[in-house]
């Protein structure tokens, strides 16, 4: 079985169908409005339309209001809510109410203790996601694609009731590490793919899905 890819932050014509026609199985459109990524209901709406019905429109949602939530979820369709934020194991229990939308929470890893927090979310997420936690000292920091990465034997051998993603500094010349030393099937990226912060590459894109199609 192939390694499930997610390229998130899209927010162009052009790299929305790059992702698509290399392979991409999840899109991700960011609905936090500091993110370089950031697109409105609006503009994810027009995205949305050129995604195939095999592709999953993903949301990434930072402590958001309902009626933001429920705004993106109309207008792009979304198949899946991505909660990047604070966001506690009851927030995700009403979230999946209000929208019947599944849940992917992230869990951000600097420690080997950071890991525990997933245990909280066990029995109301559908799926997780390990991101890397940015440190204290890392300025105007952002919820979730800041080029880091953490370190990835904390999950070597981790057992894990949910599906999950590994994400957090992964590109096309590291993933093949990733994969071997945490065994994961499922990677998302976004600083990763791109040029500068907020600007992916299509040819990075084809390269990173290219290579971990193969894995």
């Amino acid at each position: 079985m192939s390694v499930e890819v997610k390229i998130c932050g899209l927010s162009s014509e052009e790299t929305l169908c790059a992702a698509i026609s290399a392979g991409a199985d999840l899109v991700g459109f960011v609905f936090y409005p500091p993110s370089p990524r950031a697109v409105t209901p609006e503009r994810a709406r027009e995205l949305a339309k050129l995604v195939p019905s095999n592709v999953k429109k993903v949301g990434l949602f930072v402590n958001a209001s309902d009626d933001l939530i429920l705004e993106a979820t109309r207008e792009a369709g979304l198949d899946l809510m991505q909660l990047q934020g604070d966001e506690p194991p009851s927030r995700l229990v009403d979230l999946k109410q209000l929208t019947g939308l599944p849940v992917m929470k992230a869990i951000k890893l600097r420690a080997h203790e950071d890991l525990r927090l997933a245990r909280d979310y066990f029995k109301v997420a559908d799926r997780l996601l390990f991101d890397a936690k940015a440190p204290p000292e890392l300025k105007d920091a952002l919820p979730g694609g800041n080029a880091l990465s953490f370190d990835w034997t904390m999950l070597e051998g981790h057992t894990c009731p949910l599906p999950w993603m590994l994400a957090g500094g992964l590109r096309p010349d590291n993933i093949a590490e990733a994969v071997a030393v945490t065994s994961t099937r499922a990677l998302d990226v976004s600083s990763g793919v791109e040029s500068s912060p907020g600007v992916k590459d299509t040819a990075l894109i084809r390269t990173f899905l290219e290579i971990a199609k193969d894995l």
